[in-house]
């Protein structure tokens, strides 16, 4: 594969954000198997957002020839107070994780944090020297990666979380980086300390979050925000309604995409065009919508913008886009269902 094919796939969507495309475009003139990762939590049932949307970038960074990493930080789970803080509980979930990762994106490799953390004998010591070059005040405003603000109750341990994170960049010795947006932060963090160390820089490679499928709520945005970060509607396992799971049924899905927040005729932060824009559209060629024959019979779309130019004309109601995303996403979601149906920890998840 050539290197504007290879870069083609790492800019496809559900891709925001590559920083810098120069040093990507030498990574792959120069590189034939780069090593890229994203690290994830392991907190809870994995829903549309964080197993299929990001999936699809891991498989499209597969198909780009990039050796592609899950890094589950089982450390970091427990630093941030997920899973009640009990460890066997975080052993087996993460088993979970790697289990659905691997059936969903086929040839991807798992690094556990605890065993990168046996295995890596200068983890500290990079922990450390990387720790040198941060403020407690940097450090703090860098703690939205992991969902807390400088103005909550924090322990101590929390507070090495930023550096920990630095410190697994280097230690898989990475060209490529990926995280959602939310991550953001602490690549740019990596972005201006790793030179000052002599360490390698790697590209940072940013996808779109998910929406919940609630309203979303305004919230006063901290001093530097972007405009478009100050709505809260991020897709959420803590909240019911809010996201799709991967283990919900035919019948869940069609419930909570019914309830779902779809004004008609606008397209602006509506997740269920979001949902037909970075998955549906991800995954088939096609999209149809069917219709009764008196409102103008079954439509079909092999284009997003179309589909949503004409939902802001208002020639597509809402109810009739939500049955059709409800029998899509079944399809996405049924097999992967199908595979965790005896898997007993989801129970206490």
């Amino acid at each position: 594969m050539d290197v504007e094919s290879r870069i083609g796939l790492v800019l496809r969507e559900p891709t925001e954000e590559v920083v810098e495309m120069q040093e990507l475009r030498k990574i792959f003139e120069t590189n034939a198997k780069p090593r890229h990762y994203i690290g994830l939590e392991i907190s809870g049932k994995l829903h549309l957002g964080s197993l299929i949307l990001a999936g699809y970038k891991i498989n499209d960074f597969i198909e780009a020839g990039v050796h592609s990493n899950v890094f589950l930080a089982d450390w970091h789970t427990y630093i941030n107070n997920k899973l009640d803080n009990d460890w066997q509980k975080i052993i087996e979930v993460s088993k979970y994780y790697a289990e659905a990762f691997k059936l969903f994106c086929p040839g991807v490799n798992i690094i556990l944090g605890s065993t990168l953390y046996d295995n890596y004998d200068d983890y500290w010591k990079n922990f450390m020297i990387f720790s040198k070059h941060m403020t407690l005040s940097r450090t703090l405003r860098a703690l939205t990666i992991m969902g807390r603000s400088e103005k909550e109750k924090l322990d101590f341990s929390q507070l090495m979380y930023p550096s920990m994170q630095s410190a697994d960049i280097k230690a898989l010795d990475l060209d490529i980086v990926h995280a959602g947006m939310d991550q953001r932060k602490i690549h740019m963090l990596v972005r201006e300390i790793f030179p000052k160390l002599e360490w390698k820089v790697p590209v940072s490679v940013h996808h779109h979050l998910l929406p919940g499928l609630t309203e979303p709520t305004k919230f006063a945005p901290n001093v530097g925000d972007d405009e478009d970060n100050r709505l809260s509607s991020k897709m959420s396992k803590t909240s019911p309604l809010s996201g799709i799971l991967i283990h919900d049924d035919d019948s869940t899905i069609k419930n909570k995409i019914s309830k779902a927040y779809c004004p008609i005729g606008i397209s602006e932060n509506n997740p269920i065009l979001e949902i037909i824009r970075y998955v549906i559209f991800h995954n088939f060629s096609e999209f149809q919508i069917d219709r009764p024959s008196k409102y103008g019979g079954n439509i079909v779309y092999d284009d997003y913008m179309k589909l949503e130019n004409d939902y802001n004309q208002k020639k597509i109601h809402p109810k009739d886009l939500k049955d059709s995303v409800s029998i899509y996403l079944n399809k996405v979601i049924e097999p992967i269902r199908n595979h965790f149906s005896n898997w007993t920890i989801l129970d206490e998840l």
